[in-house]
C-alpha cells in the first residue's frame, strides 16, 4: 500500500463504513463533492486546516481506483 492509499481509512463504525480521510470524520465523498462545485484545492485546504496536500490527493487517487474497477482493499 502506498502512503496516499494508507490516508483512506474505513472503519465499520464511523460515517457509515464510508471512505474518510486518515480517520477524521470528512468522507472522500465529501472531498470530491467540494471539487466538483468548483473550489480550488488551496480554498479547501484554507477552509478544512486539518487537511493535507496529500490527503486530497489521496482522495483523487482512490477515487480513480473505483472507476477503473480497481480493487481497493480496506486497511
Amino acid at each position: 500500500m502506498t502512503g496516499l492509499q494508507q490516508r483512506i481509512t474505513i472503519e465499520p463504525g464511523k460515517l457509515g463504513g464510508r471512505p474518510c480521510v486518515r480517520g477524521l470524520r470528512i468522507r472522500v465523498q465529501d472531498i470530491l463533492e467540494i471539487l466538483a462545485s468548483g473550489m480550488s484545492a488551496e480554498q479547501l485546504l484554507a477552509d478544512f486546516p486539518y487537511l493535507e496536500a496529500d490527503d486530497i490527493r489521496a482522495v483523487l487517487a482512490y477515487a480513480a481506483a473505483e472507476v477503473a474497477g480497481t480493487a481497493v482493499i480496506a486497511a
